[in-house]
């Protein structure tokens, strides 16, 4: 997932890590079956646009706004159908809303994770865990680039949740998988029918080795 840039597609993890003046809103809902639908919310400043903007940066683009970019993206995932999508500038920031039908969590997994190793899925002993990297940390980052982000994020949040039938459980992860026994600054409901977290976008640099979840049904 390292700094997904959406040059060919749009991972969900990717989203996070594209910019920090973004703010993020996912929610998976499972069905009895596997099946399930996913929404998402993600908004961009225009701080974000305007970076993009600037001579050598005109490579990275910011984020897919149009329904184009995920119809494309969605021809190539099988098992995947967008339900609805809207879009919207407030003046401050351009606001996604996207609600897409899933298969199966399997189905589900390239979009997550893009083309990195972002996001898995493994069965085991009657238990299914959905594990998916929020952010891969970076430990050798510039502290003055750090700063910058930190600065232009504020007012932004990333918020993620799974609803289960029969309940479900949530863990973290650093970015390479290992289990973080607690974190400051991360609002966790650990379990019950919905599971979620949600901290601030800044608040993700305080994690040099990175921040992953880990959802158990």
């Amino acid at each position: 997932m390292v700094y997904s840039r959406f040059m060919r597609l749009l991972p969900l993890a990717g989203i996070v890590v594209l910019s920090s003046c973004i703010g993020l809103n996912a929610g998976i809902s499972l069905r009895g079956n596997g099946s399930g639908r996913m929404l998402l919310e993600y908004r961009v400043s225009r701080i974000a646009e305007s970076l993009g903007k600037l001579d050598g940066n005109e490579r990275w683009q910011t984020i897919p706004v149009g329904r184009a970019d995920f119809d494309r993206t969605l021809e190539r995932l099988p098992g995947l159908r967008l339900v609805s999508f809207s879009s919207k500038d407030d003046g401050i920031d351009c606001i996604n809303r996207v609600e897409l039908e899933f298969r199966d969590i399997q189905s589900l997994i390239p979009f997550l994770g893009g083309t990195d190793p972002a996001a898995s899925f493994v069965e085991e002993n009657g238990k299914k865990r959905l594990s998916f990297i929020i952010y891969p940390g970076a430990a050798n980052a510039d502290p003055e680039l750090l700063s910058l982000v930190q600065e232009v994020s504020q007012g932004y949040s990333v918020s993620l949740s799974l609803s289960a039938p029969g309940g479900a459980e949530l863990g973290l992860t650093d970015g390479g998988g290992k289990p973080l026994p607690g974190a400051e600054g991360i609002a966790i409901q650990a379990s019950g029918k919905t599971v979620s977290l949600s901290l601030a976008t800044g608040n993700l640099l305080a994690f040099p080795a990175g921040l992953g979840v880990e959802f158990t049904w």
